[in-house]
């Protein structure tokens, strides 16, 4: 049992070295040129510095010899050349190898981030919303980008110390064999002892991500200039600094007591590689007195046994080192190769273009919750016609625009385009053809023109385009009052930055939509909640004007907007519990008629 039960744990920490390869074949397609160079200077490194040693005796033997006999000084002072190229070689492949770790690092972090940025574009909207998911994904970004070349550099540490060792070894044998088992012995606790504190590290890591993100948020409400004035006016500043300093300190123990705890048994266990090597060298003394070996035997042995202590010990915490990196590695990995479903729909065109959009019995409830956000919707709209959605907060209408856009699928029932379910259609010709304003819309620190071009990135840089879609959108005529008009760059983070207002901001996200000209589909999602009464008016009758031949799927809180529309539908809790036109459901006098009641009431 015990022995299966360590075969076990070997076998586990031994499958924790598997990212070893992976990471070596990262930086080896990241720069091939680089990783050979790099590779080359550590076999100069590694087998350099026995030389060294080497030369080291026969300089000492040679003043002896020429001392003893009164012989030329040339011999000994040709050893202190060859020693002098041997230390040159040494630095300049010891410099070498920093240059190209440095090149590396920087091509490798744009590598690593590339790679979890390009995952990142094909997850689901629900995984990004999974506070699980998105602290894997924290993890990923915080370390991976550094921890392939520390892999990779350990990895080439460790072949440059093993051909160390190998030529150390050959020369200490010759004194004793007992020697090169001491230096392996002692270098072995301190070795235990950083791989256990590693794993420690790492669990701590993995464990407090939520703490991390929570520290990181709360340095961006105090820092951001979007959080500036609610923090300023309701006076959050001290209170976000103290929860700041709280979370720190919290995470600072931690730390505190696994650096203690590290620190004083590394100097502990060191203690003992100290004593091993003291022992030895009185041991070689004993031997060079009794005169079993000469000075330069005695001079080369310690030195040998000194550095192959360190070399050895370098070996280990390279290997040490390795199983934290391929610990951290696994975040990326796992990352990396997290499941996403795949796209299975082919279609380009539907089966009824006359058919417009079905939503037949469909029910959605969101990952972890119990209370389902649509229960059993169904309703038409046909080509060009106008759909308006009412509704209390919380009650169901962006979750519809989230099925219909599909960023989620339907946990029962279906959604029909043009007579095909949506769950058939390709998806990037379905969103080619849905123009979207949500009501929580990006603000791009960009220039104006990017800005709306965003609606349609295969021509973001269509000016042609842009001046139209401004027009339809009503927000060009303050763009013809900005500095650089379309260049103009908007927000603050740059420099020459122009802030726009609420109510601007919408017409350029509302630009933003019509920017896809071959969109069928418009939907807006309160798209005027922050622009007046008269200019929405203007906004709205000339959607009325140009959407003629789009759907276009409304969702406003203003009753004045939603007439517009051939049919308005009200959602409550996720049911749909009313349907007509808006003569009609005033007629019918219930929960519409009471809603519309109230906001005019408010006019009065």
């Amino acid at each position: 049992m015990r022995i299966s039960k360590i075969n076990n744990a070997l076998r586990q920490s031994l499958g924790v070295f598997r990212y070893s390869r992976r990471a070596v074949n990262l930086v080896w397609t990241t720069s091939k040129s680089l990783t050979v160079i790099f590779g080359i200077l550590t076999l100069i490194a590694g087998t350099l510095p026995a030389a060294m040693a080497y030369i080291g005796k026969l300089i000492v033997d040679a003043v002896i010899a020429s001392a003893q006999s009164n012989h030329y000084i040339y011999q000994p002072l040709l050893y202190v050349g060859l020693e002098a190229i041997a230390v040159m070689l040494l630095s300049a492949s010891q410099r070498g190898q920093s240059i190209c770790q440095s090149l590396l690092r920087a091509l490798l972090g744009q590598r690593v981030n590339e790679l979890i940025l390009s995952k990142a574009l094909t997850l689901e909207l629900a995984q990004f919303e999974n506070s699980e998911f998105y602290d894997k994904m924290t993890n990923a970004r915080r370390e991976a980008s550094l921890r392939p070349l520390s892999l990779v550099t350990r990895t080439f540490g460790l072949v440059q110390n093993a051909l160390s060792l190998i030529t150390f070894g050959a020369l200490l044998v010759k004194f004793s064999i007992w020697a090169v088992i001491v230096l392996v012995i002692a270098a072995i606790p301190p070795f235990v002892s950083e791989t256990k504190f590693a794993s420690q590290a790492f669990r701590l890591f993995s464990w407090r991500a939520p703490e991390s993100r929570q520290q990181n948020y709360l340095e961006t409400l105090v820092a951001r200039e979007d959080f500036a004035k609610e923090v300023k006016l309701y006076q959050l500043g001290d209170m976000l600094l103290r929860r700041y300093r709280n979370n720190f300190r919290q995470l600072f123990l931690e730390d505190k007591d696994l650096t203690l705890r590290r620190g004083l048994w590394g100097y502990l266990l060191s203690l003992v590689s100290n004593t091993t090597f003291y022992i030895t060298y009185a041991w070689i003394i004993v031997e060079t007195v009794a005169g079993r070996i000469s000075l330069g035997d005695m001079t080369m042995y310690i030195t040998v046994f000194r550095q192959g202590q360190a070399t050895f010990a370098g070996a280990l915490t390279s290997i040490g080192g390795m199983y934290e990196d391929n610990l951290y590695l696994s975040n990326l990995y796992e990352f990396l190769e997290a499941e996403v479903p795949l796209e299975k729909g082919k279609a380009t065109k539907g089966v009824d273009p006359n058919d417009g959009i079905r939503f037949e019995n469909v029910s959605f409830c969101y990952p972890g919750s119990y209370q389902p956000a649509l229960k059993n919707i169904s309703l038409h709209l046909k080509p060009g016609e106008k759909l308006a959605i009412v509704g209390e907060n919380g009650s169901g209408k962006t979750t519809l625009i989230k099925l219909l856009t599909r960023l989620y699928k339907p946990d029962s029932g279906r959604i029909l385009l043009d007579g095909l379910d949506l769950q058939e259609w390709d998806i990037d010709i379905l969103r080619q053809r849905i123009g979207v304003i949500f009501q929580n819309f990006v603000r791009y620190q960009f220039t104006v023109g990017e800005n709306i071009g965003v609606g349609d990135v295969q021509r973001i840089d269509n000016k042609q385009l842009w001046f139209q879609a401004a027009s339809k959108g009503m927000a060009l005529p303050f763009i013809e009052k900005m500095p650089d008009n379309f260049a103009t760059q908007l927000g603050k983070w740059f420099s020459k930055g122009q802030e726009l207002s609420g109510g601007q901001w919408q017409k350029i996200a509302l630009a933003r939509a019509f920017m896809r000209t071959d969109a069928d589909i418009l939907v807006l999602d309160e798209p005027t909640s922050a622009i007046d009464a008269q200019a929405e008016f203007e906004i709205f009758e000339r959607l009325r004007t140009l959407t003629k031949h789009q759907m276009v799927f409304l969702i406003s809180h203003r009753f004045s907007t939603v007439r517009m529309a051939n049919q308005i539908i009200v959602i409550e809790a996720g049911e749909l519990i009313e349907e007509g036109t808006h003569e009609q459901l005033l007629r019918k006098g219930a929960r519409y008629a009471e809603l519309f009641t109230l906001q005019a009431a408010g006019y009065k």
